[in-house]
């Protein structure tokens, strides 16, 4: 399934979900008014969502659509830095990591598909950075490795966009990764039982106005998408709706010679052929 997260005309927030090629909108129909919501409330309702599904028809326009990101407010939200040798050796660090480089990345830092990314008045640094978010569907602490996917929801989209000239200032990247609205996530959290298992052999690319910036495979990660719920668990409990955003590879905008950063005008893309595509105009902020 595809679910998503939507801004009604009425101004609430909406879980909808998409199926031949149209959206139900699910709160409508009394299921929970975010996938938040619907993860956190364990899997009764996903089992009646399942039964019904062969009854349940579009009854929403995509048309116009207001997307909001598929999780709203996460209690976590941890971002994976240098994660594919090659965006590793691109780096100022040059080295592939021996265990995995995590940081935080707040909800206020990024919008959904469609939405603008702000370049701060105070940056002329404003970078991009396609990545695979991985969705935290069941509870844990200290995960085994070997029961982690199990954990996993579903998968999703993110553009880290990163302020360089910020992120560089100090040994810790949290100052240039959560500029407010400098990111994105989305436009959907396909679920797991959809995808190759642990997200593995998906092709990611990067565009910048149409230009691909960056264009690698999930199976080049260095930890993968099991070792990172496991990993993460043992230093706090993974609750539903968490997120771990799982890295970018090689081509970012600050390794380029010259640099390639987004301005005001430009349209950045990311995208998984099995997940879809989010897509984001840059504007300065005001």
């Amino acid at each position: 399934m595809r679910f998503l997260n939507f801004l009604h005309p009425d101004g609430t927030t909406r879980l909808g979900v998409l199926k031949d090629g149209g959206l139900i909108d699910l709160s409508e129909k009394g299921f929970p008014m975010s996938l938040d919501m619907l993860l956190k409330s364990g899997t009764a309702l996903m089992d009646v969502l399942i039964a019904d599904w062969p009854n349940l028809k579009p009854n929403a326009s995509l048309e116009g659509l207001h997307w909001l990101p598929p999780i709203l407010n996460p209690s976590k939200a941890i971002a994976v830095g240098l994660n594919y040798v090659d965006h590793a050796a691109e780096s100022p660090y040059k080295d592939p990591p021996k265990y995995p480089v995590l940081f935080h990345r707040f909800p206020s830092s990024w919008v959904g598909h469609g939405q603008p990314l702000i370049r701060p008045k105070v940056s002329t640094e404003f970078d991009y950075e396609g990545e695979i978010a991985v969705i935290i569907g069941k509870a844990g602490r200290y995960i085994a490795k070997s029961d982690a996917l199990t954990h996993v929801a579903g998968y999703s989209l993110f553009n880290d966009g990163s302020l360089r000239d910020y992120q560089f200032k100090s040994t810790q990247w949290m100052i240039g990764k959560n500029f407010d609205a400098s990111g994105s996530f989305g436009p959907v959290m396909v679920t797991a039982d959809e995808l190759p298992l642990g997200g593995v052999g998906l092709q990611l690319k990067t565009r910048l106005n149409g230009q691909v910036v960056q264009d690698a495979n999930t199976r080049d990660m260095i930890f993968d998408v099991a070792t990172l719920v496991s990993t993460c668990s043992e230093v706090f409990a993974l609750q539903p709706g968490d997120v771990i955003i799982s890295g970018t590879p090689a081509g970012v905008g600050f390794a380029r010679k010259p640099p390639l950063f987004m301005k005001r005008g430009d349209v950045a893309e990311v995208e998984v052929a099995e997940i879809g595509v989010l897509s984001n105009p840059i504007v300065d902020e005001a």
